[in-house]
């Protein structure tokens, strides 16, 4: 699919328009509300020109893959009113800069992790929300727990006070095949359902995040509470996927 770049304020009101749209009508195809899914823009690549005009357009939270790249956009935009999401993979060593500025975190999925940013976070007197990457395509070029591992690691998450969990998160297979993307989708949400029956503490308000701009329908129909759209509201990016996500694993978000 392609996605039309968005540079003024009426291009962004458009897309986020379609989008919010497409997320209404999947949620009515399944006996749910629209309102009850939240919309992550995703403006990894987008420069801090255009998404002032994002921004002033009702984006008012923001998703980023890099660590670098986001606090870079944090700092250049501390004047407007926005709110920031890390949704990629993050190394240990990134965890002071993450607590400096983050709201939320999507891809935990390591102790090692979740000490780090407990650590830091304790220091700064702040909590932070997160969802535990689950890897449920298989692929072992993503990251994310295996099904398996999940609820002893939930389980061990009880141990960080200032890690709030809000439930899980996944990236589906990249492939035109429409069931198996599903089926990844339909794994997170029975991975999450079982938790829920037998340790409710564990998974906070149950949220799912998955979906993205070329699955996110599809992820509504099967319970996602939190979609992550990149391009159908900013454009096409020129980045390739693989420079944000481990070769083989990324969507189009």
């Amino acid at each position: 699919m392609q996605y039309q770049t968005a540079f003024t304020a009426q291009d962004f009101a458009s897309n986020l328009t379609r989008v919010r749209s497409r997320i209404d009508e999947a949620a009515r195809k399944v006996g749910r509300e629209g309102s009850e899914i939240r919309l992550l823009p995703v403006s990894k690549t987008v420069p801090e020109q255009r998404l002032r005009v994002a921004i002033g357009a009702g984006c008012h939270q923001l998703g980023e893959n890099k660590v670098q790249e986001a606090l870079r956009k944090y700092r250049a935009l501390a004047d407007e009113d926005v709110r920031w999401s890390i949704i990629g993979h993050l190394q240990t060593n990134k965890a002071r800069d993450v607590v400096s500025f983050a709201d939320e975190f999507h891809a935990l999925d390591s102790l090692r992790l979740a000490e780090a940013l407990d650590r830091r976070l304790q220091v700064a007197g702040r909590g932070l929300d997160v969802y535990v990457q689950v890897n449920t395509s298989g692929e072992q070029s993503k990251y994310g727990l295996s099904q398996e591992e999940l609820p002893g690691f939930l389980t061990q998450l009880t141990a960080f006070s200032s890690l709030r969990v809000k439930g899980l998160m996944t990236l589906a297979l990249f492939t035109a095949d429409v069931e198996r993307v599903r089926e990844c989708f339909r794994l997170l949400r029975r991975l999450r359902d079982t938790v829920r029956e037998t340790a409710p503490d564990l998974i906070g308000d149950g949220g799912l995040s998955m979906g993205m701009s070329g699955d996110y329908e599809i992820a509504i129909e099967e319970g996602a509470t939190v979609v992550r759209v990149g391009q159908a509201i900013f454009g096409e990016r020129s980045t390739p996927d693989d420079h944000y996500w481990p070769t083989g694993s990324s969507g189009n978000s």
